[in-house]
């Protein structure tokens, strides 16, 4: 070692070194033979150390230096940026620049790196500001790390004016535009930048096909999705890449085409955890518990551990088929296994509540440590879908109290419960707070539960009065509203113009169809009833069945509207014909109401 004539060797030999002891005795020989004065070597010994994961040597040579140039700098910064040390990394550029030394490219697009990862839009700003003043303003990495700080903090007009403006740009510029655009909801500007891409000659990399599935998957376009698969293939990109198969995955299931995804899901050579739950959210999102459930089970089979988006998939499957016990027992499950997040609290509330469990959804909201806004929301959801107008305006004026503020879905729920409860005082006047005190403007779902609110009230002017103040168009919701009132109260004038303009909206569903129809007979409006009848034999229309579930000791089963097959069904019609007696003593009238004697009942297995 003591052969080395220049500092040139020393950065192949420092490189050869597999563990510190040997950097020591560099650093100590460097010392000795007089290259400490080397900025050059002092730079290699600080970057030395660091590799080799001694940040504290690397530093106390870096503060040791008596002068340092911007090498001993680049040295250090990349070193804390390399171990995500963040705030560090932006100390020492302020001290750079604070003692007279000019950053280089390197040094700038690691600073606002750094500025991206901690969210400090003004920080960040400030550094390309300066490397603009200091010429590295066409710079491609200090101008791709700036396009990250826009796109991160939300910024993605100022990211689009950076992209315009810059010479030159690589395959990491396109794709962080591109991903920047789909996450913050622009995706079809995500999909023309793409071709913009292609045009100009640049093939896009994984994270370019990653940002233009979760395009197609939040546009729901199949046709586009296929078109990028198939880009996928013909390129021959690799696609052992776990995370593009289960996008791939996840998009085709976000799309509803759960066979394409499965195909998908199938054809990885390789699977984890977050792949299966995004097999298991395709199913359970589009309805098909059952299959989501048998999902979960399976994944346990081949020894993967359920993961967050799993777990609140299957909890949301088992809400849809009212599957109690299985809910309680993957609740167990968390229990033991996993911490007790917002998330996974939030799905078990939802899961008990709408398996009729209100008592173990409100116990677990209670053991909650933290409550979050969404988590509020839930819980006032809760009791709202079981009509609960008193319990869901205490919890709403709780949360008032735990400074929480209540968005869009919170009034939507609140309104709602109070609909199905009744309280028309009380639900104008939190319409009113929405729109006046909280500057929350009413969108279609409040106006409909508004418009139900009166109407189920036997309020139909004023229902129609609040229709007429609208800002925009009526939609279908709050015309069904409307003419249901009417048909109620018998409210010719006003029913006959909601029928209308739900007519014009040209319903698909049948059910809606009934309610125009059963108007019109009501009026004696034979002509229209014949016009409206043919019309719905021409379309083919056909109404689907309505189903009920419940689990009896364990056992689920499930009833099904106008057969009447269940090995139980006089039993059940009996006990129908005693809770209508009973309802009737108490001048009780259902929402719905279907006489027993023509409610017809069918097992499914």
């Amino acid at each position: 070692m003591r052969s080395l004539p220049w500092p040139k060797r020393l950065k192949p030999l420092l490189l050869a070194c597999k563990e510190e002891a040997p950097v020591t005795q560099i650093h100590a020989l460097v010392i000795t033979t007089g290259l400490s004065t080397n900025s050059n070597s002092n730079s290699l010994i600080i970057a030395s150390y660091a590799r080799m994961g001694d940040i504290t040597s690397a530093r106390y040579v870096f503060d040791k230096l008596p002068l340092r140039g911007v090498d001993a700098w680049n040295s250090m910064i990349i070193a804390y940026s390399r171990r995500n040390y963040r705030n560090e990394v932006l100390n020492l550029y302020h001290q750079m620049i604070d003692e007279g030394v000019k950053p280089d490219s390197s040094i700038f697009t690691v600073a606002i790196k750094a500025s991206s990862s901690l969210m400090a839009l003004e920080v960040g700003e400030g550094i390309w500001h300066r490397a603009v003043d200091f010429g590295y303003g066409c710079d491609v990495f200090v101008a791709s790390s700036v396009l990250n700080l826009y796109v991160k903090c939300g910024k993605i007009d100022e990211a689009k004016l950076v992209f315009d403006k810059m010479v030159k740009r690589d395959v990491v510029s396109w794709a962080t535009m591109i991903t920047g655009l789909v996450h913050n909801g622009k995706v079809l500007e995500a999909v023309d930048m793409f071709g913009r891409m292609k045009k100009e000659g640049i093939e896009g990399d994984g994270v370019v096909m990653l940002g233009l599935i979760q395009a197609c998957a939040h546009l729901g376009d199949l046709k586009l999705g296929l078109s990028v698969h198939g880009h996928m293939v013909r390129r021959e990109m690799p696609m052992n890449d776990i995370i593009l198969q289960t996008s791939l995955v996840d998009m085709y299931a976000k799309i509803g085409n759960l066979g394409l995804a499965s195909r998908a899901f199938k054809q990885m050579p390789r699977k984890n955890a977050v792949s299966w739950g995004a097999l298991i959210s395709g199913f359970a999102q589009n309805g098909f518990a059952e299959y989501a459930l048998d999902l979960l089970v399976e994944m346990q089979g081949f020894r993967f551990k359920p993961d967050t988006v799993a777990l609140v998939s299957a909890l949301l499957a088992c809400a849809q088929v009212g599957h109690l016990k299985l809910g309680k027992s993957i609740h167990g499950y968390i229990v033991r296994r996993l911490d007790f997040e917002l998330v996974l609290g939030t799905a078990l509330i939802d899961m008990y509540a709408k398996c009729g469990a209100l008592s173990c959804a409100h116990a677990i909201f209670d053991r909650m440590d933290s409550r979050d806004l969404i988590l509020w929301n839930t819980m006032i959801a809760s009791y709202g879908i079981h009509g609960d107008g008193k319990e869901v305006l205490s919890l709403f004026l709780k949360m008032k109290e735990a400074d929480i503020r209540p968005d869009h879905a919170t009034f939507a729920s609140l309104l709602s419960a109070l609909s199905h409860s009744g309280q028309v005082d009380v639900g104008q006047f939190w319409f009113n707070a929405m729109v006046n005190e909280c500057k929350i403007p009413p969108s279609e779902k409040h106006y409909a539960c508004m418009v139900d609110l009166l109407s189920r009230a036997g309020r139909v002017e004023e229902a129609y009065q609040l229709i007429e103040s609208m800002n925009t168009e009526p939609g279908m919701a709050i015309w069904v509203a409307l003419l249901s009132g009417c048909h109620n109260c018998r409210n010719l004038l006003i029913g006959e113009v909601a029928a209308k303009k739900i007519l014009e909206l040209n319903p698909d569903d049948l059910g809606i169809y009934a309610l125009v129809s059963n108007f019109f007979s009501m009026t004696r409006m034979w002509d229209k009833v014949s016009i409206l009848r043919k019309t719905m034999k021409e379309t083919g229309m056909k109404k689907v069945p309505g189903y009920s579930a419940v689990e009896v000791n364990g056992k689920h089963e499930a009833f099904l509207v106008e057969d009447k097959s269940h090995h139980q069904y006089e039993e059940i019609m009996q006990m129908l014909d005693s809770l209508d007696n009973e309802m009737r003593v108490f001048r009780y009238v259902p929402d719905t109401w279907h006489d027993p004697g023509g409610s017809e009942l069918k097992f499914i297995d």
